[in-house]
């Protein structure tokens, strides 16, 4: 269950200012655009892509289970400026323009919880809409799915990872229903279902 400091996971932070991610001299980061089939067609800046109604952009999120087939989740650090203090899977982001969606995933995985997946495999796309009730931003994202595995031991980055936690399928259902969960993570847990079962050979997911 989760491990890190402890807190009160059904109160969050003041939400921090998204103009605060573009300080002066801060390069603007930017996301690849994309059409409804996935097909590239140009960049946008990261926070006007995410303002109401939301410019589908390209996504990844990734599912790594240990070797007891639990889950690994990660609550967001509360000073993100998107969805702050509450739980989602693995880690989820954006390739930057022109880098492949795998090749992200991986990436982001090492730089956010300190350690490599020793396995990963595409499972599949989905495409979703989901406000976000708390900042009013908009995730509009066409979303790059991954599984895999991991062993080694957590280091994560306290600027992205408030703490984190391994979870069976029951252990899961009690988590949503107790605490706050990031508003695309039931989509994309829906989706990557059918490519988890495989993994891990259990039809308790």
């Amino acid at each position: 269950m989760p491990t890190g400091p402890a807190a009160d996971h059904r109160s969050t932070a003041p939400l921090a200012d998204p103009e605060a991610a573009f300080a002066p001299g801060r390069a603007p980061v930017m996301l690849e655009l994309v059409d409804e089939d996935g097909t590239t067609v140009g960049t946008a800046e990261k926070i006007s892509a995410h303002l109401p109604p939301g410019r589908l952009h390209r996504a990844f999120s990734v599912f790594l289970f240990d070797d007891r087939g639990r889950l690994l989740l990660q609550r967001r650090a509360l000073g993100k400026y998107h969805s702050p203090g509450v739980w989602s899977n693995t880690c989820c982001g954006h390739p930057n323009p022109g880098e492949p969606p795998f090749v992200a995933a991986a990436r982001r995985t090492c730089e956010e919880l300190g350690t490599a997946p020793a396995l990963m495999r595409e499972a599949g796309t989905v495409r979703y809409n989901h406000p976000d009730p708390d900042s009013g931003l908009v995730e509009q994202e066409y979303n790059h799915l991954f599984v895999g595995l991991v062993r080694g031991r957590l280091r994560p980055d306290p600027d992205e990872v408030a703490e984190t936690a391994f979870a069976d399928s029951a252990e899961l259902e009690r988590m949503c229903g107790d605490l706050p969960f990031s508003a695309w993570f039931p989509t994309v847990v829906d989706a990557v279902l059918p490519a988890v079962r495989e993994l891990t050979g259990s039809p308790d997911w």
